[in-house]
């Protein structure tokens, strides 16, 4: 199972930018799908996550200008982002909780990370 990660670029402050994040591979199901993000020298932090049910939820610093959203069919999450600033600046990188059979358990699995660079 693998995801993959697109969309990042460069782009000025207050643009926008869509991130993909596409599965690959035998799912049985997907649970939780998410992004995260770090930037030089800092820890990975979440930027938002969405339920299959599409119940989501936000880091403060993004939210109203960030919004995560998945096609359940595609098993793909994505994350249009706003309004960006120059402290959005990270790389980014998607998870997913998949099982690969009904008889597995849920296991993360992430994607290897799209860089985003806002400039002021």
């Amino acid at each position: 199972v693998q995801l993959q990660a697109s969309g990042g670029g460069l782009v000025q402050a207050g643009g926008s930018l869509r991130l993909s994040c596409a599965t690959s591979g035998t799912i049985f199901s997907v649970g939780d799908m998410g992004w995260y993000r770090q930037a030089p020298d800092k820890q990975r932090e979440l930027v938002a996550l969405i339920a299959d049910s599409g119940r989501s939820n936000y880091a403060d610093s993004v939210k109203g200008r960030f919004t995560i959203s998945r096609d359940n069919p595609k098993k793909t999450v994505y994350l249009q982002m706003n309004s960006l600033k120059p402290e959005d600046t990270s790389v980014y990188y998607c998870s997913a909780s998949i099982r690969t059979s009904p008889w597995n358990a849920f296991r993360d699995v992430w994607g290897q990370g799209t860089l985003v660079t806002v400039s002021s």
